[in-house]
């Protein structure tokens, strides 16, 4: 199989526009569920929408989730639909859109920083970067 690249990254701003603006746009949140119950998720019923919750890496083991493809298809996203990937800092959720490209998705993108964002300088992360940070709606899970 020929590698396909994802459409590419998006920041809280472009990331947000595209969901309050295309119909046909989705977020899959793609963290493991430990991180949708104990540091909150996304929120988006101010733009009458639902965030998809498919692990990419199941907890605790952080496998890669051996069903994240038929659960995508299970979610009854098809694949026309631009979906935006996110997952802690940016980087399981742009694996997640590589990989649901070359499975013929073409309208994948990442949200690049990431629900929690960087760390800052004691090594946190939420205080510099990121959907929480960028004061998008979001709520405990």
């Amino acid at each position: 199989m020929t590698e396909l690249d994802y459409l590419g990254d998006l920041n809280p701003k472009e990331a947000w526009k595209l969901l309050e603006q295309h119909k046909d746009c989705q977020l899959i949140d793609c963290r493991s569920a430990a991180e949708w119950t104990f540091v909150g998720v996304p929120d988006l019923g101010s733009i009458n929408k639902n965030v998809f919750f498919i692990e990419w890496q199941t907890f605790p083991l952080m496998e890669q989730n051996s069903n994240f493809l038929q659960e995508v298809s299970d979610s009854g996203l098809d694949k026309d639909s631009k979906i935006i990937f996110i997952c802690r800092s940016g980087a399981r959720s742009r694996s997640a859109a590589e990989f649901l490209t070359n499975y013929g998705y073409k309208n994948c993108y990442n949200f690049s920083e990431g629900f929690e964002g960087s760390h800052d300088s004691n090594g946190h992360r939420g205080s510099v970067s990121g959907w929480k940070q960028s004061n998008l709606p979001w709520k405990q899970g």
